[in-house]
């Protein structure tokens, strides 16, 4: 499938890379259907198909904090159709500051994918550790130490 993408401009995509969030994103409910692309790694693009400017940077929040915990529950991920959470591909959204900030992810309101349908939605965790801002690079560093 072909799509318009924000960051590339015109690309063919494999219809697997195709994610539904039946519910939509957090502030662009009415976008349920994305392109999950790659990235630089440990980066990926979630990309619209129903509108090239709604794209999101997202990073697997492991990567930068192993101590992450998503207390989910089980009826959150039977709406997705995940009844093994293996099967759950985890994402944090990615914010770049124009003015130089420190690039933050969001670990409050986690993307959870199945796997196996490719259907998502965006969780929110009630856990007080998980902000909207998490500095990637400091919580990198500070991981490693």
């Amino acid at each position: 499938m072909q799509i318009d993408t924000k960051a590339f401009g015109l690309i063919e995509a494999d219809e697997k890379q195709k994610v539904i969030f039946h519910e939509g994103l957090y502030g662009f409910d009415n976008f349920k259907e994305y392109c999950l692309l790659d990235a630089e790694h440990p980066f990926y693009w979630l990309q619209s198909t129903e509108e090239k400017e709604i794209a999101f940077i997202l990073i697997n929040p492991f990567v930068f904090r192993p101590d992450y915990e998503l207390n989910i529950s089980n009826e959150e991920l039977l709406e997705i159709g995940v009844k093994e959470p293996e099967k759950a591909m985890i994402f944090t959204i990615v914010t770049i500051p124009p003015d130089g900030s420190p690039m933050t992810a969001n670990l409050q309101g986690p993307l959870v994918i199945n796997r196996d349908n490719m259907t998502g939605k965006q969780a929110v965790l009630s856990d007080i550790r998980w902000k909207t801002r998490h500095d990637i690079i400091a919580e990198l560093n500070q991981s490693r130490n």
